[in-house]
């Protein structure tokens, strides 16, 4: 395992940009020192770190000497640059624009695997996202999957996503960077922040027909 243990994680157990970015240390046998931000006790305001992230998101990646980075995407993208093998994106440009565009989608837009946009566009001849290997989009969408279980939420008839998280569940990677897998998870905290999601769902369902809704992840895999 290649030490980089310089580095310093600042997250938090429970959100999905830290489970991306534990993801993607552990493909790439990286080592980065986790510091909790709980964002529960407000911590992410503080004035400490706002010096690190001025807007105040988790999570963020620091190296002794360099400004910090942010955005989990930014970093899943450093990691790469840093750790080329093994590949998160594709070796063809076309390859490498599909991963990131089911990255950006998963990762950006809100309760993706709930709005109808979303859950058309994912279809697959490979066994992961984009062909036999895992890649930032497969850390992406396990990302969600991993923090709706924490909240007990489901979804149903989502097969595609089903058949690729249970693939993703099998490697060692996403297993060791699952939330409950961190001894500081605060499972005190998960019952009204669980009934504030479930609101959030029931309304995204009920604007299923706004163009800026997802239909994305309905399409069954024969």
């Amino acid at each position: 395992m290649a030490d980089h243990a310089h580095f310093t994680l600042h997250a938090f157990w429970r959100t999905s940009a830290t489970f991306r970015v534990r993801v993607a240390l552990n493909l790439k046998g990286m080592v980065a020192h986790e510091h909790l931000i709980n964002l529960d006790a407000g911590e992410q305001h503080s004035a400490a770190y706002r010096q690190i992230n001025p807007m105040g998101g988790i999570p963020a990646l620091v190296e002794p000497d360099h400004p910090p980075i942010t955005q989990s995407l930014a970093i899943l993208e450093f990691l790469e640059e840093t750790q080329p093998l093994p590949l998160l994106l594709p070796s063809d440009r076309r390859g490498r624009a599909r991963v990131r565009s089911l990255a950006g989608m998963l990762a950006s837009d809100t309760h993706p695997l709930i709005t109808p946009r979303v859950k058309k566009y994912l279809t697959t001849a490979g066994v992961f996202c984009h062909g036999d290997q895992a890649t930032m989009a497969d850390i992406c969408l396990a990302s969600v999957v991993a923090v709706m279980q924490v909240f007990k939420i489901s979804v149903p008839d989502t097969p595609t996503i089903d058949r690729i998280v249970a693939h993703c569940s099998t490697l060692d990677a996403f297993a060791r960077a699952a939330p409950h897998s961190s001894c500081r998870c605060q499972t005190r905290t998960l019952a009204p922040i669980r009934f504030r999601l479930l609101t959030l769902l029931q309304l995204s369902f009920y604007r299923g027909s706004s163009p800026c809704s997802m239909s994305f992840l309905t399409k069954k895999v024969a």
